[in-house]
């Protein structure tokens, strides 16, 4: 269900502005060539363009930050990482400030962003929050959210699943923060929903000189989704609770 295992997982997190086009780690961000923009159509007013270049800048970082092109402990400058996706400095620092929210980088002054060193301590500490958080939860939408309300979340299971055999790291994290939002939408909380989003991305972030993580391991978390969701839909509340507690706990 989760990349615990040492592992760095809405339909994946579509950037501002881009819908069905994402930049993949560190490539250019598209149609951006600094500054430039064809004849045939106008450019876009320059608040809409920064909008769009940010969130398709987070993106990218984000995929480099969970795919390991961005290593724990490494500073990078806001002007480097533009020049490689082609975009100026300012939409990257706007980016790596976001980040510095969420933990994954911290900034260090006059010379840019240090990638956090995170340990199995600190990951052990995030799965337990999350458990806290997420098991009651799932028990009580079991017993009160109908069988066809699970069966519209195959296609996000199947995702999973899907960049799981591709060994796709990044697009597995996308795939299952996916499945674990749309779980946990269908409380209605929209707070606890923003919370556990943020726990769930905290814990996708590498651990410091952690071992690869292996696509066997992928595909087997990626299974129990599928998993969940056959004990939701039958409401086997014991079978529920242990596959979710079983989860956090192989995630620690």
């Amino acid at each position: 269900m989760e990349q615990g295992r040492t592992r760095a997982a809405a339909p994946p997190d579509p950037a501002p502005g881009a819908p069905g086009h994402e930049p993949h780690g560190l490539d250019r961000v598209p149609g951006q060539t600094r500054g430039e923009h064809t004849h045939s159509e106008p450019a876009a007013p320059r608040t809409v363009q920064r909008h769009s270049v940010r969130g398709q800048v987070l993106h990218a970082l984000r995929t480099a930050l969970v795919g390991g092109e961005l290593v724990p402990g490494e500073v990078y400058s806001a002007p480097a990482l533009g020049a490689r996706l082609g975009v100026s400095a300012t939409p990257v620092r706007e980016a790596m400030q976001q980040l510095a929210t969420e933990g994954a980088v911290e900034v260090v002054p006059n010379r840019g962003f240090r990638v956090t060193e995170r340990t199995p301590g600190e990951l052990a500490e995030l799965a337990e929050v999350r458990a806290l958080i997420e098991v009651p939860v799932m028990l009580r939408l079991a017993r009160t959210v109908p069988a066809d309300r699970w069966h519209e979340l195959r296609p996000l299971a199947e995702a999973t699943s899907a960049a799981a055999a591709r060994g796709d790291l990044a697009h597995y994290a996308e795939s299952d923060r996916a499945f674990h939002r749309a779980v946990l939408a269908l409380s209605g909380n929209r707070q606890l929903v923003a919370v556990a989003e943020d726990l769930h991305r905290r814990s996708q972030w590498p651990l410091v000189a952690g071992p690869a993580v292996r696509r066997a391991d992928l595909v087997a978390d990626a299974a129990e989704h599928s998993a969940l969701l056959e004990a939701l839909i039958a409401q086997d509340l014991p079978v529920v609770q242990s596959l979710v507690r079983e989860h956090f706990t192989s995630a620690k």
